[in-house]
């Protein structure tokens, strides 16, 4: 079958009906595209531009630093460069440049034609987006933050003006645009590879988009909890970290460094996959050791959630904490030393080209190897103690850092060039760029090492002389501009003009993956077909496969009915399940986003009124994002994907995208929640006060009757929707009376805390944070429960076609989860103390 020729007339009409339908829109309505090799570029070139302006505030401080007693920046100013500039290479580059580069080649990686969900793809870069500009435009009007990238109480609770409410604010808006993009990376590794590609055969920088979209499911979660606490200590003075109220500062820290820490691998294991695409093809083989880098990779991602108090050693933690976290951060070099020597490995085997993305991975692996060999150092208790806040410390996070990513990723910009524009950049640039940077980052950073054990505190805006400190400084500075140049020539052979340069060959560096089967010219389809894959390498190992994937043998050849298109498969074996209709260009997103920014920005000015508007024009948007775009029913329930094969056009339940979305969502969700939890305990067991003698409880009556309406809405919506299922008619009444017991519940939950006082003492503060997040939560719940009875009302769900039911029915799982533990914690816990 594979073998036969297409005639060539139906070969140019399925060509041309594809190209009608993958366009992108032209003028002024280019920006309302949604495809991921779009919104890819945007997301990736808007976090090289955040980089670029955090690089220039990292320069001047350098000029500020190059002698002792400058005046280049007053104390103030230099606090806010200095945390604008952590704070922009954490938030708004490194992770986003990893979203932003996966969502731009995963799906050539996949053999797939689109990401499942390009409007979320486009909605988290438009929060992104609106996000950055907002936290980095504050520095032209003299209010941003300056406690530091990490925002430590009490400097930050009792900082003056609105400079930490907009680093609050402004990246919790950011962090969602951070989740919804990896719930769409996770989505897409699971349930979009090819027909054939069994786990075992994904491409390993698959595996690592895998690793790392859990890894951010799971550590930004407890910072936006800290965030919600941290904010409501600014605005209603809620003492959760305030000692003379019982509050403890060291929270924030636990919470921070629970994102902080795991955020390091966060940004370094996505390097190591571009690191396992240039190095087999480099070496002209397979990698060696896939199975070990694969378990390596997972035990990175897994340890690294107990390394966060590895930051904490300086606080007065008991000693055999200080052990165990040692010892962890100790345990981390195995698997990341596996993935390593398994690159060497394969270099040593095969027969190396050293081309232009190989010399940038060699530069990265060398600095991020002495960047490793200082955190072995750091990771020692008692010499952390000496080195804690000097400038050694910032010497090994850049060596990390800067060797972790900023160079892999430059390699890989040179590496996937080709595959982005169809151009090649330029080898001559390339090299200046990478030896200008290469020395320039060591002349800045290695001297630094010496002036922190000479003693030097980070953090200083100035310093005395006498102190032996002036040389390594105006060393420092100096090749911070050697460093500075070389990443200017990067962008310029990134962004110069490159009209009158001829295409690249299809593969021009010979790789074995399928993101080198991409046309030459550029077609908007992704893929001419979607193949069978046999092989990790398939390029390498299955003959004439891009061959018959141009002529339209496989999966998907034809768009007959006019709609954007791809193959939705199994998890562990990939098995076709459903041809996936995903959406095409939108405003809607763009308005989504502004909105949701909005209820994010105004309470930064205490504009809380503007800010519920806002939310409640966000959910409209949402909603009508969902209502003309998703889980429609189809004219046709099976149709003809190729080589024989009848796929549904409709799904629901385990097998859809949608039920997998929601899942990973709430995973983070109930992350942020238990991070809450996690507060609750902590203050019980940190302090002998939690709750304090003769404190005000919350009412258990209440409290049990709010826990039994949630729970009879969740057992509503489950009869409703099985009822549906059976084509017995009631459900949509069903689904509105569990609405009603749900708004039945918030009320009692609300009357069960309101003679609670949470300005008093964190108990009572402790107990309405948990209220406020479940009154969010059932509130979100009680308007799922009205769309999906309107769906059933207005014909928009069957008794075969109940996506939304199905995936509403999931988020009320997590919801009586949630309201069980909350009501434990109100009624029981309190009383057993």
């Amino acid at each position: 079958m594979l073998a036969e020729p297409v005639p060539e007339e139906l070969r140019r009409a399925q060509e041309n009906r594809l190209r009608e339908v993958w366009k992108e829109p032209q003028g002024w309505r280019y920006i309302s595209a949604v495809n991921n090799s779009e919104v890819g570029k945007w997301y990736s070139l808007t976090a090289f531009g955040f980089m670029l302006l955090a690089g220039v505030l990292a320069l001047v401080m350098r000029v500020q630093l190059a002698v002792p007693g400058a005046e280049v920046l007053d104390a103030d100013r230099y606090n806010q460069f200095f945390t604008m500039h952590g704070s922009a290479m954490m938030f708004l580059f490194a992770v986003p440049m990893f979203e932003a580069i996966s969502i731009l080649i995963l799906p050539a990686f996949l053999g797939a034609r689109d990401m499942p969900f390009p409007r979320l793809s486009a909605y988290g870069f438009w929060c992104f987006v609106i996000g950055g500009v907002f936290v980095m435009g504050s520095l032209l009007f003299d209010a941003a933050p300056s406690s530091g990238w990490f925002m430590y109480p009490p400097l930050s609770t009792k900082q003056g003006g609105i400079g930490a409410d907009i680093w609050l604010l402004g990246l919790s808006f950011i962090e969602v645009a951070s989740i919804a993009a990896a719930v769409e990376l996770i989505v897409g590794v699971l349930k979009c590879r090819p027909p054939g590609m069994r786990v075992n055969l994904m491409p390993l920088y698959a595996w690592y988009v895998l690793v790392v979209g859990g890894m951010i499911l799971f550590a930004f979660p407890p910072l936006i909890a800290g965030d919600l606490l941290f904010e409501l200590e600014r605005g209603f003075d809620w003492p959760f970290f305030d000692p003379d109220r019982g509050g403890d500062p060291m929270l924030w820290q636990h919470l921070f460094w629970i994102f902080g820490h795991p955020e390091v691998y966060i940004i370094f294991l996505p390097s190591i996959a571009i690191a396992a695409m240039v190095v087999p093809t480099a070496a002209r083989r397979p990698i060696v050791g896939y199975s070990w880098i694969v378990l390596s990779a997972v035990g990175t991602g897994f340890l690294s959630f107990g390394l966060w108090v590895h930051h904490m050693f300086a606080t007065g933690l008991p000693s055999i904490s200080l052990g165990f976290f040692s010892a962890a951060s100790e345990a981390v070099v195995i698997p990341t030393g596996i993935q390593l020597f398994a690159f060497v490995a394969t270099l040593m085997v095969g027969k190396v080209r050293m081309n232009l993305p190989m010399l940038w991975i060699a530069g990265a692996l060398a600095i991020f190897t002495a960047g490793g060999l200082t955190g072995i150092m750091v990771a020692l208790a008692p010499f952390d103690w000496q080195v804690h806040d000097t400038y050694f410390i910032v010497a090994h996070l850049h060596y990390t850092l800067f060797g972790g990513m900023v160079l892999p990723v430059i390699g890989g910009v040179y590496y996937f060039y080709p595959f982005f524009t169809k151009k090649k950049m330029s080898d001559r640039l390339g090299r200046w760029s990478f030896w200008l940077t290469f020395t320039g980052f060591n002349i800045t950073f290695l001297p630094m090492h010496l002036t922190g054990l000479y003693g030097m505190p980070r953090r200083v805006y100035t310093y005395p002389g006498g102190l032996g400190w002036e040389p390594l400084n105006m060393l420092s500075t100096l090749g911070a501009f050697v460093l500075a140049a070389g990443i200017l020539v990067f962008a310029w052979d990134l962004l110069r003009p490159k009209g009158r340069q001829p295409l690249t060959e299809r593969n021009p560096w010979g790789g074995g993956t399928l993101e080198w089967s991409h046309e030459v010219p550029e077609e908007k389809w992704g893929v001419r077909s979607i193949p069978h894959i046999t092989s990790r390498y398939p390029l390498w190992d299955q003959p004439k496969l891009v061959e018959r994937m141009d002529a339209g043998r496989y999966y998907l050849p034809d768009s007959d009915e006019g709609h954007r298109e791809t193959l939705v498969t199994s998890v562990i074996d990939a098995r076709p399940l459903q041809i996936l209709r995903v959406t095409g260009p939108a405003w809607i997103t763009m308005w989504a986003a502004a909105f949701t920014g909005g209820a994010f920005i105004f309470p930064t000015f205490s504009m809380y009124t503007p800010a519920i508007v806002c939310a409640a024009f966000a959910i409209v948007c949402v909603c009508y994002w969902l209502w003309t775009s998703t889980a429609l029913i189809p004219a046709r329930e099976r149709k003809d994907a190729g080589l024989g094969l009848s796929l549904p056009t409709y799904v629901a339940g385990p097998q859809a995208v949608g039920w997998w979305g929601m899942w990973i969502t709430m995973l983070g969700d109930a992350t942020a929640f238990a991070s809450l939890v996690f507060g609750v305990f902590f203050y019980w067991t940190a302090g002998s006060d939690f709750p304090p003698e003769n404190a005000l409880h919350a009412d258990w009556r209440y409290v049990l009757l709010a826990c039994a309406l949630m729970l009879t809405a969740w057992a509503g919506m489950l009869l409703g929707r099985t009822r549906n299922r059976k084509g017995e008619s009631g459900a949509a009444p069903i689904l509105i009376g569990a609405a009603l017991a749900a708004a039945c519940g918030i009320a009692a939950l609300i009357a069960a805390v309101i003679e609670m006082s949470p300005t008093s003492h964190v108990y009572p503060a402790m107990m309405c944070a948990l209220v406020v997040w479940c009154v969010a939560h059932i509130g979100g719940g009680i308007i799922m429960l009205a769309y999906c009875a309107a769906a059933l009302i207005f014909g928009r769900a069957t008794p075969t076609h109940d996506a939304p039911l199905w995936n509403v029915s999931l988020y009320w799982h997590f919801m009586a989860a949630m309201v069980v533990t909350v009501t434990l914690c109100l009624a029981i816990l309190p009383r057993l103390v």
